[in-house]
């Protein structure tokens, strides 16, 4: 049985004390890793000192993006090495917004997630659809097509720790969510495009995130689903008591 795994995405949002506070309130009430994986995605300023704040407890912290140079003449930019040095867990890696607001592609895609490997970084792979796609039937063709490129020439063992998410574009943001049985129907394609690159027992392995709105009152309905094995939470993760009923909901999945 995998593991869920419940990721916040704080997005450009909550001061630095606002970010402190958050992680001293909830380090010590969250759920055993046993039961589920929880993870902050912070603002790049922010990483190390929550790091250092979460080493007590069983929360990871990740970044919501990075280059995939180790180093180089990259202004702005933040690479895995600086994130490793900093011990940090996760990266999100092609989410909608970086892809539609930043022109991020799908081979820049494949290389950050071959970086983050090779420092020991766990890759967030996001994809998903827009409403004009899905209105016209091509949704798991995006999404397969999105997985296949970002996946391209790993090992098995390799993709088999990766995390993907699902978000559907029109529902980041917008209080829309896709019914359970639809997002699990999108999950189960995002699997069967990893078995067809790396076969069944790899596919069974990866653990296939839903976001896109998702908050305590839809989050049991959603980890009820076959093939979803967390959320990538942006709204809902900003409040500490938002987010633990979401953690506690995965825990008791």
């Amino acid at each position: 049985m995998r593991k869920p795994i419940i990721a916040g995405n704080w997005k450009m949002y909550k001061s630095f004390d606002e970010a402190v506070d958050f992680i001293e309130e909830i380090q010590q009430e969250i759920p055993s890793t046993d039961k589920v994986d929880a993870v902050i995605c912070a603002p790049a300023l922010y990483l190390p000192t929550l790091v250092v704040g979460a080493e007590d407890s069983s929360l990871a912290i990740g970044a919501q993006n990075m280059h995939f140079e180790d180093e180089g003449a990259f202004t702005g930019e933040i690479s895995p090495k600086m994130l490793s040095n900093v011990n940090v867990d996760y990266v999100i890696l092609g989410h909608s917004e970086r892809r539609e607001l930043f022109n991020e592609t799908d081979e820049a895609i494949n290389k950050k997630v071959r970086a983050a490997l090779n420092y020991g970084i766990v890759p967030i792979i996001c994809c998903g659809e827009t409403l004009e796609e899905r209105e016209a039937g091509q949704t798991e063709a995006k999404v397969a097509r999105q997985i296949t490129k970002a996946l391209k020439d790993f090992a098995p063992i390799e993709v088999e720790h990766m995390v993907i998410a699902y978000e559907p574009i029109w529902a980041i943001g917008t209080g829309k969510t896709a019914t359970a049985e639809d997002a699990n129907t999108v999950c189960c394609a995002i699997r069967l495009a990893v078995e067809t690159l790396y076969g069944k027992d790899t596919a069974e392995k990866v653990r296939i995130q839903y976001g896109g709105s998702v908050k305590p009152e839809n989050i049991e309905e959603l980890l009820s689903q076959e093939h979803i094995d967390g959320a990538l939470v942006g709204g809902a993760s900003l409040q500490p008591a938002s987010f633990m009923k979401l953690l506690e909901a995965a825990a008791n999945a």
